[in-house]
């Protein structure tokens, strides 16, 4: 623990402890008095970004089902009505929500006849990309760097995490999956250069380690936990320290935000003591750490991007919410099918349950918004200044098609979106147009290019007189 003055605390304020290491929230005691410092100032007005791939499309990008306004609704501008679009689960939130539909991924398509078939082997690796994927079975992978990397490149330097890959399905990143493509390509959504894949991490654990326990020994972590002692029995004496020297509501923000780190390692804990427990699981191949709930394991990985941004140990999260081809069912949403299964269903009773999944899965994003929207920093909550987008570079699941693919966004991104928009683009725009709008939100205005963009999408409706 040290103080740079007299007058605050370093914003990079670390609680030391034998195989732990945690950052402090945004206190008031670490804003200078006075004209802001440009480095304090940066911090503060940072857009946290999380990119959201789900796979499979939507029943709204089926022919039928866009005419029963499955994922978009009918209206466009501010006057849209969520119901009943899978979007629904969304209505408290409309003022955070940004819709951009009738966007097409045509890097996603068969380019030539020997690519045909591989649509779900190349998808995922288009979504943050809008680049074409070489098709290879080995080394020589190549597609493009993600915008999630670019924008870390940016903001990444001045956190301890540049930033984080999250799964929620089982990934392997070995060996060709199938049609002559690499599994790689299927198993992340983040590259940080044209022929680096960034591996994602599905085990909550091992995230709670990577943002938690920096700064000690992996045999130093195991020891912690072997003796089945809390994160903060480790920095207890830290945390006493910064107590004393540290005003009341600085002291309560603290205080909340170690509740948090606990809760949510008490949940890690729990799921590790069932799934060891000897008892049969429904996930068999998965580690400890990993939920059988498919709702819980979500939800821990929002608690920890949410809790990241509050320490501000990284600004740049991506999560793979699925994986092409898979057979997952989710009970929560009614319906017994498996998600792949079910996309490839044609009637409108079929499409009619698959729309049940979309809806469950946009059900999940409130409980992220809620625990952003929670957190106050400075004159703004976290979700104000989050930028998150939520998608698929896939629409019709039974075509395979990548047109009139499902695309919003959330958050305030520091007020640079508006809010409570449904964004119609053009036909035939590509959804590389909308990713780059999106970068010149998060202060990349210097980027002229992503992917097969063709220019930039306004992210305003006709009628407004802002422009980008």
């Amino acid at each position: 623990m040290h103080f740079i003055t007299g007058k605050h605390i370093d914003r990079r304020t670390f609680l030391r402890g034998a195989g732990a290491c945690l950052s402090l929230p945004l206190l008031d005691s670490m804003i200078p008095a006075g004209r802001l410092a440009a480095a304090t100032r940066a911090d503060l007005d940072a857009t946290r970004f999380i990119a959201i791939e789900n796979s499979h499309g939507a029943a709204g990008s089926n022919a039928w089902g866009a005419t029963q306004y499955l994922w978009s609704p009918e209206a466009t501008g501010k006057d849209f009505d969520l119901y009943p679009s899978a979007l629904q689960p969304l209505e408290d939130w409309r003022r955070h929500l940004t819709i951009i539909s009738n966007t097409d991924v045509r890097m996603a398509e068969a380019f030539d006849p020997n690519e045909i078939g591989g649509d779900h082997f190349r998808s995922s690796a288009v979504f943050l990309t809008q680049s074409h994927p070489r098709q290879t079975e080995g080394s020589a992978v190549f597609v493009g760097k993600s915008m999630d990397q670019i924008y870390a490149d940016r903001v990444g330097g001045g956190t301890a995490i540049p930033s984080m890959q999250l799964c929620i399905e089982n990934v392997d990143q070995a060996g060709g999956c199938s049609y002559g493509y690499a599994c790689v390509y299927t198993d992340t959504i983040s590259w940080a250069s044209p022929t680096e894949p960034l591996p994602m991490i599905r085990d909550p654990r091992a995230a709670f380690d990577q943002l938690f326990g920096a700064g000690g020994t992996p045999e130093e972590r195991a020891r912690r936990r072997s003796a089945h002692a809390s994160i903060l029995d480790w920095v207890a004496d830290e945390v006493s320290r910064l107590q004393r020297n540290l005003p009341a509501q600085d002291r309560a923000r603290v205080d909340r935000y170690l509740e948090n780190v606990r809760e949510v390692e008490r949940r890690i804990q729990g799921i590790e003591a069932q799934n060891t427990s000897g008892r049969t699981r429904e996930l068999p191949e998965a580690p400890a750490g990993v939920p059988d709930s498919y709702t819980e394991h979500v939800h821990l990985m929002f608690d920890l991007q949410a809790l990241a941004f509050q320490s501000d140990m990284t600004r740049v999260f991506s999560l793979k919410m699925s994986r092409d081809v898979s057979g997952r069912v989710f009970p929560e949403s009614g319906v017994n099918q498996g998600f792949h299964p079910q996309s490839h269903t044609t009637g409108e009773e079929g499409v009619t349950d698959f729309y049940r999944i979309n809806k469950y899965h946009v059900s999940l994003l409130p409980y992220l918004l809620e625990k952003l929207d929670a957190v106050q920093e400075d004159d703004a909550t976290l979700l104000d200044k989050s930028l998150i987008v939520y998608g698929s570079p896939m629409g019709d699941g039974n075509l395979h098609n990548h047109r009139r693919v499902p695309f919003i966004t959330l958050g305030g991104a520091n007020g640079r979106l508006p809010g409570e928009m449904h964004l119609k683009a053009p036909d035939g725009t590509p959804l590389a147009n909308a990713m780059l709008s999106l970068m010149h939100v998060l202060g990349m205005e210097d980027v002229d290019a992503f992917g097969d963009s063709t220019g930039a999408l306004p992210l305003y409706a006709p009628s407004s007189s802002t422009d980008l």
